[in-house]
C-alpha cells in the first residue's frame, strides 16, 4: 500500500485505487494513449464517407485538389480507399495497445490488492477472525478484488473512449456547423446528469448486494465445512432452507438494484432519438437550401449516431463503476482497520530466549464477557515443565493465547526472560514458542510438508528425527508413499491420534525454547496417550514446557502442577504433594483415577 495514503482516503476509494497503479504507470499510459488513438481512428469512417460523397458529387474538399493535387474523381476515390486501409490498420494496432495495457495493469493491480488485503488480514488479532465470518472475508479477497479487475478491463476503457468521443466528435461538428452541432448535442447534459443521478441512487443498492453475497459465501463455506454434522443430524433440508434464505436475500438485493439500472437505457434512448431526429430535420432543410453539402449532412448524421448511441452504455458503465466503488470501499475498510495487537515502535531484540516465563498480576476478559483471569501470578523457570490443570473455562487456554500475544492483557504483564512481551516484535516472540494445540490444523499437502511447515531450511533427516521423537515415524514408514503421503484437506486422511503426533513432530522440529502442549492428549486414543505420557520428559528436555491437560495422568510427572480456579492460581506443587493436600487437584485426581466417587455437587464437575 502506498505510504502517502491515509485513512481519510477510504472516503475516495476509486482515487485511492489508482494509487496501486503508480508502479504500472508506463503500461497504464500506453493503455490510455492507445485508447485515445483508437477512438479517434474509429471516428474517421464518417469523415471519409463525407469526403467520398462530396468528391463524387462534385463538391471535392479543396485540400484534396490543392494540397494533394488529386484532380480526377477516380484518383480521389483511390486515395480515400488507401487511407481507409491505413486507418483500419492503425486502429487494430491501437486496439492491441489498450487491451494489453489495461488488462495487464488490471491483473497486476488485482494481484497487489489481494496480497495487501491478505497480508493485513493475516496481521489482524485473533478477535478479528472470531468476529468476522470466514465467507465474508473470502468474498473480499476474491469477489471484491475480481470486481475491480473487471472494472479496469472494461468500464475504465469505456470511460476514456467516451471522453474522447465527446471531445473529438463535438469538435468536428462544431467546426462544420456550430448551430446544428448544438442542436444535436443538447441532450448530452441531460444524459450525463441522469447518469450521475442514477449512479448515486444505485450506490447504496450495490452496497447491499456486496453484503448479501458475503452472507451467501459464509453460509456455503460453513455448511461445506460442517457436512459431517449436517449428515449425522439429517439436517440437509434445514440447511438447504438456510442457504435458500441467504441466496434469496442476495437475489432480492440484486433485483432491487436491477429495477433502477434497467430503467436507465430506455429513458436515455428516447433523449438520444430526439436529438438525432432534430439533426435530420434541420440538416435536411439546410441541404435543400444549399447551406451545407450532402456529405456534411451524412457526416453529421453518422457522427451524431456514433456519439449519442454509445451514451446508452453510460448506465452500465456507471453500474460497473458503482460495483467497483463498493468493492473498493470494503477492501480499503479491511486495509485501514488497524490490528488491536501492534508491534512496538522500537522492539527489544530477542534471538533465542532462555525460557523463563512470568505472568505478573494478569487480568483479562474477552469483550462483553466476564473476566477470565483475575490477577493471576505465575513464574515458570527456564527448563521447567509445569502442568496446568483446572475446570473447563478456568482460563487455561487463555493463558496460552495471551502468551502468544494473540490478545493483549487488560492489566498486568507477561514476561519472557524478564522482558514484557509487548516490547517484543510479534515475530520474535512467536519464534520462541512451539505450540501443540487441542484442535490440530493440517494443510492440504504431504506429511513432510506439514511437519516441516513452513519448510524453510529443513532437511529430511531433521523431519525424520522430529517424527521419531513424536513416535510418528513408524506409522509414516508403513504408508506406501511414506512422507510423501497426502494428508487431505485439514488432514482428513489421518486419524485424530495421527494428526496429534504429526502436530507434536512439527512443534519439536521448530526447536523453540518454550513448548506449549494445549490438551495435546484430549483427542487421541489410549495407546497414543500412553506413548505421549511416557515420552513427555524426552520431548520437553532442554525446553520450558507448559502442559495444559484435562487428563491429569499426562502431567503427573511434571516438575510442578498449577491448578487455576476463578482466574487465579488456586494451588501448586508436585503431584504427590497436591494429592496429599486434599484440595481441588486431589478431588479431580480421585474422580479421574477412580479412587473415589465425587459428589454431584462437586465444583469440579459443575465446571
Amino acid at each position: 500500500m502506498p505510504d502517502d495514503l491515509t485513512i481519510k482516503d477510504i472516503e475516495r476509494p476509486m482515487r485511492r485505487l489508482f494509487g496501486y497503479m503508480r508502479p504500472m504507470r508506463v503500461r497504464l499510459g500506453l493503455g490510455v494513449t492507445s485508447s485515445v488513438i483508437n477512438k479517434v481512428l474509429d471516428l474517421a469512417p464518417p469523415i471519409l464517407v463525407a469526403w467520398l460523397i462530396d468528391s463524387v458529387t462534385g463538391n471535392t474538399p479543396l485540400w484534396m485538389k490543392s494540397t494533394l493535387g488529386l484532380g480526377t474523381t477516380m484518383s480521389q476515390v483511390v486515395f480515400l480507399a488507401v487511407l481507409t486501409v491505413i486507418i483500419f490498420a492503425l486502429e487494430s494496432v491501437s486496439q492491441w495497445g489498450y487491451a494489453y495495457g489495461f488488462m495487464t495493469v488490471s491483473q497486476d493491480m488485482q494481484h497487489q490488492l489481494r496480497i495487501d488485503a491478505y497480508s493485513r488480514m493475516q496481521d489482524r488479532e485473533i478477535r478479528f477472525f472470531e468476529e468476522h465470518r470466514l465467507g465474508k472475508t473470502l468474498a473480499m479477497l476474491n469477489d471484491d478484488v475480481n470486481q475491480l479487475e473487471r472494472f479496469f478491463n472494461n468500464a475504465f476503457n469505456e470511460i476514456v473512449q467516451l471522453v474522447v468521443l465527446i471531445l473529438f466528435a463535438g469538435g468536428v461538428m462544431f467546426s462544420i456547423a456550430p448551430s446544428l452541432a448544438a442542436v444535436g448535442l443538447v441532450t448530452i447534459p441531460i444524459v450525463v446528469f441522469g447518469s450521475l443521478k442514477f449512479s448515486k441512487l444505485l450506490e447504496p443498492r450495490y452496497k447491499g448486494v456486496r453484503e448479501s453475497v458475503g452472507e451467501v459465501a459464509s453460509r456455503l463455506e460453513n455448511n461445506i465445512g460442517g457436512i459431517l454434522v449436517i449428515k449425522s443430524f439429517t439436517a440437509e433440508r434445514y440447511e438447504t432452507e438456510r442457504v435458500r434464505h441467504a441466496s434469496e436475500a442476495y437475489r432480492k438485493a440484486n433485483h432491487h438494484a436491477i429495477k433502477l439500472s434497467a430503467v436507465f437505457v430506455p429513458i436515455i434512448r428516447m433523449a438520444i432519438a430526439l436529438g438525432f431526429a432534430a439533426v435530420i430535420v434541420l440538416g435536411g432543410w439546410w441541404v435543400t437550401r444549399g447551406q451545407m453539402t450532402a456529405g456534411e449532412l451524412v457526416l453529421f448524421c453518422m457522427m451524431i449516431q456514433r456519439l449519442l448511441w454509445p451514451l446508452t452504455r453510460l448506465g452500465s458503465t456507471f453500474d460497473e463503476y458503482q460495483r467497483a466503488r463498493a468493492s473498493a470501499m470494503r477492501i480499503f475498510g479491511l486495509l485501514d482497520t488497524p490490528s488491536r495487537v501492534q508491534d512496538p515502535a522500537q522492539p527489544v531484540p530477542m534471538q533465542r530466549a532462555q525460557g523463563e516465563v512470568e505472568f505478573d498480576n494478569v487480568q483479562f476478559k474477552y469483550r462483553d464477557r466476564e473476566p477470565v483471569l483475575n490477577g493471576l501470578r505465575l513464574i515458570v523457570k527456564a527448563g521447567e515443565m509445569i502442568g496446568i490443570a483446572g475446570t473447563t473455562g478456568a482460563g487455561k487456554s487463555t493463558l496460552i493465547k495471551l502468551l502468544l500475544r494473540l490478545y493483549d492483557v487488560n492489566e498486568g504483564a507477561i514476561l519472557i526472560d524478564g522482558v514484557d512481551i509487548r516490547k517484543l516484535a510479534q515475530h520474535d516472540l512467536r519464534r520462541q514458542i512451539a505450540l501443540v494445540s487441542q484442535d490440530v490444523f493440517l494443510f492440504h499437502g504431504t506429511i513432510r510438508e506439514n511437519i516441516a511447515y513452513p519448510g524453510v531450511d529443513v532437511t529430511d533427516a531433521q523431519v525424520i528425527e522430529a517424527s521419531t521423537h513424536a513416535h510418528f515415524h513408524e506409522f509414516v514408514t508403513s504408508l506406501p508413499n511414506g512422507y510423501d503421503t497426502i494428508v487431505g484437506e485439514r488432514g482428513i486422511k489421518l486419524s485424530g491420534g495421527q494428526r496429534q503426533r504429526l502436530s507434536i513432530a512439527r512443534a519439536l522440529l521448530k526447536d523453540a525454547p518454550i513448548l506449549v502442549l494445549d490438551e495435546a492428549t484430549s483427542s487421541v486414543d489410549t495407546e497414543t496417550e500412553r506413548i505421549i505420557q511416557q515420552n513427555l520428559e524426552e520431548m520437553t528436555s532442554g525446553r520450558t514446557a507448559l502442559v495444559i491437560a484435562h487428563r491429569l495422568s499426562t502431567i503427573r510427572r511434571a516438575d510442578r502442577i498449577v491448578v487455576i480456579k476463578d482466574g487465579r492460581v488456586e494451588e501448586e506443587g508436585h503431584h504427590d504433594q497436591l494429592v496429599e493436600k486434599g484440595g481441588a487437584y486431589a478431588e479431580l485426581w480421585a474422580v479421574q483415577s477412580g479412587a473415589a466417587v465425587a459428589s454431584a455437587s462437586s465444583p469440579i464437575l459443575r465446571g
